[in-house]
């Protein structure tokens, strides 16, 4: 018999709410993810560079080449080999607005979770046995909370051990979410 995802509120919510907690353990207590930035030598100056033009909040590169095709030229191509070659983000001036961000973290979660008992209720039936729904929602919260991190370091300079961090918080996710939803399967 096919689970509806209605029936599985439950986990849906339980995964949601753990897997934030999870994450606030991670970022708050073990504080691997402390090196994933880096301050720079000229930081100051940086600073008083980018205010003095008041740029919005926006992702930035540097240089800056709207086309492909440009990348062709004489002169983009003596900026990317001169450098830095960046990608900045701004964000909005002030102090981060932790409620507002926690808030959007926990629906991540939540969306998340909604999303995997879809698919799990398309999947398992009722009645399935704890490891055949534990593998289905490991994979699945595993590439729902994980797999996208990877083209950040193919692509926009994210070093590949920020990567591995982000792929470790993921498999994290995963057991919680998996543990959950073949605790609670109906």
């Amino acid at each position: 018999m096919m689970v509806s995802v209605t029936s599985l509120w439950l986990p849906i919510l339980l995964a949601g709410v753990m897997c934030w907690f999870a994450s606030a353990l991670i970022h708050m207590l073990i504080k691997y993810h402390n090196s994933d930035y880096s301050e720079l030598d000229n930081e100051q100056e940086v600073m008083q560079a980018l205010g003095s033009r008041s740029p919005k909040p926006a992702l930035y590169t540097v240089p800056y080449c709207a086309d492909m095709k440009d990348m062709g030229s004489e002169s983009m191509q003596k900026k990317f080999s001169d450098g830095p070659v960046a990608m900045i983000s701004i964000l909005p001036s002030g102090l981060p607005a932790m409620g507002k961000l926690l808030s959007q973290q926990v629906v991540f979660f939540l969306i998340g979770s909604v999303m995997i008992g879809v698919l799990a209720s398309m999947s398992l039936v009722a009645d399935a046995d704890y490891m055949s729904v534990f593998k289905l929602v490991f994979l699945a919260s595993f590439l729902t909370y994980g797999w996208a991190q990877v083209p950040y370091s193919i692509w926009m300079g994210q070093p590949w051990s920020n990567c591995v961090r982000y792929l470790i918080d993921a498999l994290i996710y995963a057991g919680v979410t998996a543990g959950v939803f073949a605790w609670l399967w109906p």
